[in-house]
C-alpha cells in the first residue's frame, strides 16, 4: 500500500462530487480509506474550495452539498506542506515552464518530486509532466 501521496484538487473534487469521479479518484480514494497519508501544497485547500464554490454556481452542487463535501475533505488524514510559495520565483516558475504547466500546477509535481512520492492527478498535462520526470501516477 502507498503509505503517502501527493493529491492535487482535480482528483479530490472526484472524492466528493459523482460527476468529477473517475476510476483513478476512486482507487486514490481507498488508498486514503485504507490509511495513506495526504500530502498537499497548501494551495489545494484553496483550489478544492474554490473548485465547489464554482459547481455550487452552476448549479452541479447544493450548499448542502458543497458543505458536506467540505467536511468530508477537511476530515482526511492530510500533510500540508509550505515549501510552494518559497519555490514560486525559482525552482517552481522553471518547472512550470520546462513541462507549459501553470505555476499551480507545478507545485504539486515539485512536491511529488522533492518528497519523492506518487501524484494523484487528473490533469492531463500534469499527468504527462508526471510522467517525464518519472514520477509514479497509479496508487
Amino acid at each position: 500500500m502507498t503509505q503517502a501521496f501527493v493529491a492535487d484538487a482535480s482528483i479530490s473534487i472526484g472524492w466528493v462530487h459523482p460527476a468529477q469521479a473517475t476510476d483513478a479518484s476512486a482507487a486514490w480514494l481507498s488508498v486514503v480509506e485504507a490509511g495513506a497519508l495526504l500530502v498537499v501544497p497548501s494551495l489545494w485547500s484553496l483550489e478544492v474550495a474554490n473548485a465547489l464554490v464554482v459547481l455550487t454556481r452552476r448549479g452541479k452542487l447544493t450548499q448542502e452539498e458543497r458543505k458536506s463535501a467540505l467536511e468530508k475533505l477537511g476530515c482526511l488524514p492530510d500533510e500540508v506542506d509550505a515549501e510552494g510559495p518559497r519555490l514560486a520565483f525559482t525552482s517552481l516558475e522553471a518547472l512550470a515552464d520546462e513541462h507549459s504547466l501553470s505555476v499551480y500546477d507545478a507545485v504539486y509535481l515539485e512536491l511529488a518530486i522533492r518528497r519523492k512520492l506518487p501524484l494523484a492527478c487528473k490533469d492531463g498535462p500534469l499527468n504527462a509532466a508526471a510522467k517525464k520526470c518519472r514520477v509514479k501516477l497509479t496508487p
